[in-house]
């Protein structure tokens, strides 16, 4: 069966727009219950295998995987799922067609269908995609037809492309999300600069920190003008290196004396075009957290913790006692059991050590 003019603008629309919206194919699926006067249609993913793998379903009309759990604490897809890892990818199946050659199964599965008041179910399994499967069904409350078959058929190429692009989205999404809390963790900030040395993008937190300490704003597609003329001629001349197809190693640049901001310059990786990414160190300031952190790491006391990232934000032993209410004898027997138990030789080394530590992440 083709997919007619106005498929094409009911369903496939709907279909690719899905792949990045935030309620991930519900218009979709929703189109394709209301054609198919269908009770249920989803896309069900399993990401792996064995039986801890994990099951999403994006769903349109009644939820009937949670209306069989209420049923049967042994939820409803459980023994189907191993009939439907062996179906073959971009046919179309009914329900009897793997349930005929078990009857005890096939008895079991009508009985659960019928109280859910549900007669027939199509089912077309996409081809894998990294390491995910996934199948699209469609349940009905009456016997489904042909046209039911013929039009998951069609769709399936197209599901299939758009499960390509979604687990890669998802992919990329992650690894954006993990990057950036890393970041934000060790508070590096960063920007990104075409050839001509114009803003492409810039981390948010390096933005409000030039709006707040430098009275300044970046703009993407100009030059960081505001920094001033060292700043600009640094960016400039490097954005050609860097931006080139031989960039040279990374180069360290000062973008602004006082407040300070320093910037790693090197190549981009992964992007479009060439660039150049400025990699910047922001201010982290300690929390409370860093003192248990360091507590549960190296299995101190708090106070001894405390006085360590006392030391390790810069503060002598003297500014450290008296910050904390101690007396400076006690700070030093504090300090002395410290290096023993770190098995540093002196606060140089207990402050490498503290800095290294995850306990100082943000």
């Amino acid at each position: 069966m083709a997919l007619t003019s106005n498929d094409e603008t009911d369903l496939l629309l709907p279909l690719i727009a899905g792949i990045g919206d935030k309620a991930q194919f519900a218009e979709f699926l929703e189109r394709l219950r209301r054609r198919s006067d269908a009770e249920y249609v989803s896309i069900v993913m399993k990401q792996g295998d064995g039986p801890h793998a994990q099951i999403t379903d994006f769903h349109a009309g009644r939820d009937l995987r949670s209306e069989a759990r209420e049923l049967d604490p042994f939820e409803m897809h459980a023994l189907e799922r191993l009939h439907y890892d062996q179906l073959r990818p971009g046919r179309v199946y009914s329900v009897g067609e793997f349930v005929d050659h078990d009857p005890v199964f096939r008895a079991d599965r009508l009985a659960k269908m019928a109280r859910l008041g549900i007669a027939d179910e199509r089912v077309v399994r996409l081809p894998r995609v990294a390491e995910t499967d996934a199948w699209l069904i469609l349940a009905r409350a009456k016997p489904c037809e042909a046209a039911d078959s013929a039009l998951l058929s069609s769709l399936a190429p197209y599901v299939e492309a758009a499960l390509r692009s979604y687990v890669a989205l998802e992919h990329h999404r992650i690894r954006a999300s993990v990057s950036a809390q890393g970041m934000a963790r060790s508070a590096t900030a960063w920007m990104v600069f075409d050839r001509e040395a114009r803003l492409l993008a810039i981390d948010p937190r390096l933005d409000a920190w030039m709006r707040g300490n430098l009275g300044y704003t970046p703009r993407v597609g100009e030059r960081l003008r505001d920094l001033g003329v060292h700043a600009e001629r640094e960016l400039g001349g490097a954005a050609v290196l860097f931006a080139s197809s031989t960039p040279p190693p990374p180069r360290a640049v000062m973008l602004h004396e006082d407040p300070r901001l320093e910037a790693l310059l090197t190549a981009t990786s992964d992007m479009p075009r060439p660039s150049m990414l400025a990699l910047c160190r922001l201010p982290n300031a300690r929390t409370p957290a860093s003192v248990e952190r360091l507590t549960r790491l190296f299995d101190l006391p708090p106070r001894e913790a405390q006085l360590a990232i006392a030391l390790n934000e810069g503060q002598s032993i003297a500014e450290a006692a008296e910050n904390m209410g101690l007396t400076l004898e006690t700070a030093r027997n504090y300090s002395k059991r410290l290096y023993a138990k770190l098995g540093v030789r002196g606060q140089a080394e207990l402050v490498r050590l503290v800095s290294d530590s995850v306990a100082v992440m943000g």
